[in-house]
């Protein structure tokens, strides 16, 4: 019964210890990784989030890609057990492995694959509340596609996200850079995304929550809001006067 699986996750821990001093990190994370399925099945949620980090850093130095998938794996069982601050943590440290990737991404596999780890880092910037570097990539990303023909379509979202970054740190900000990107981009002046972020300062001007909510439902209503999005929206609609905990209701 247990008492097997117990003696069987320690083996493969004391294995694993054993490879990473060998500098054997593929078959140290391989080892740590087996631990931590075997914490899972012994339910200490704990443990085994912890033998994920483990696998996820030996990886770190041999296969990047298994790294993240570790680091994920340890991320749903934080975020689980409700400990956001240790699984943001842990965003940071994928985030950093992008970007590290990124130049080898790039050559190897071209532009589109580089964008999808910039954007996967200022995803996880803006959740952590570092706008700015979320701001930089979104832009950075939004002006390289915007004058591709097959990407093009994607620049208005990036524009969005960054504005949306501007908004939570300061309206004006705001305000300045939707005038900018229109400018780069007049494609954006007719999109959805353009004519909600207008809604959205008018009714925060108006400090009116509930014209800042109508006009999210109706955007929902077409596109759904993902997770992401619903976030960001939020944390703006609580700098709206007397919104001290509201949702998008």
């Amino acid at each position: 019964g247990n008492t097997r699986v117990e003696e069987a996750c320690e083996m493969y821990t004391r294995a694993a210890n054993m490879f990473k001093i060998a500098k054997n990190w593929s078959a140290a994370g391989n080892a740590f990784c087996q631990a931590a399925k075997l914490h899972m099945q012994l339910q200490s949620k704990h443990d085994s989030a912890t033998s994920f980090v483990d696998a996820g850093n030996a990886y770190k130095k041999a296969d990047p890609q298994e790294a993240i998938n570790c680091l994920n794996a340890a991320i749903d069982i934080y975020t689980d057990m409700g400990r956001f601050t240790i699984a943001a943590k842990h965003h940071i440290t994928i985030a950093e492995i992008y970007e590290a990737e990124l130049v080898d991404i790039e050559k190897v596999r071209g532009r589109r694959s580089a964008n999808k780890c910039l954007l996967k880092v200022a995803a996880y910037a803006a959740q952590l509340e570092q706008y700015q570097k979320a701001i930089e990539i979104y832009e950075q990303v939004g002006t390289n596609t915007m004058d591709n023909p097959l990407l093009k379509y994607s620049a208005k979202e990036y524009f969005f996200k960054a504005a949306l970054c501007h908004f939570i740190v300061d309206e004006l900000n705001a305000k300045l850079a939707l005038e900018k990107y229109e400018e780069m981009f007049p494609a954006f002046t007719d999109s959805r995304e353009c004519k909600l972020l207008k809604k959205l300062l008018e009714a925060h001007e108006e400090q009116n929550s509930e014209a800042y909510t109508e006009a999210v439902k109706e955007f929902d209503s077409i596109s759904r809001l993902d997770q992401w999005l619903t976030t960001m929206l939020l944390r703006i609609k609580k700098t709206i006067q007397g919104e001290g905990d509201g949702d998008l209701k």
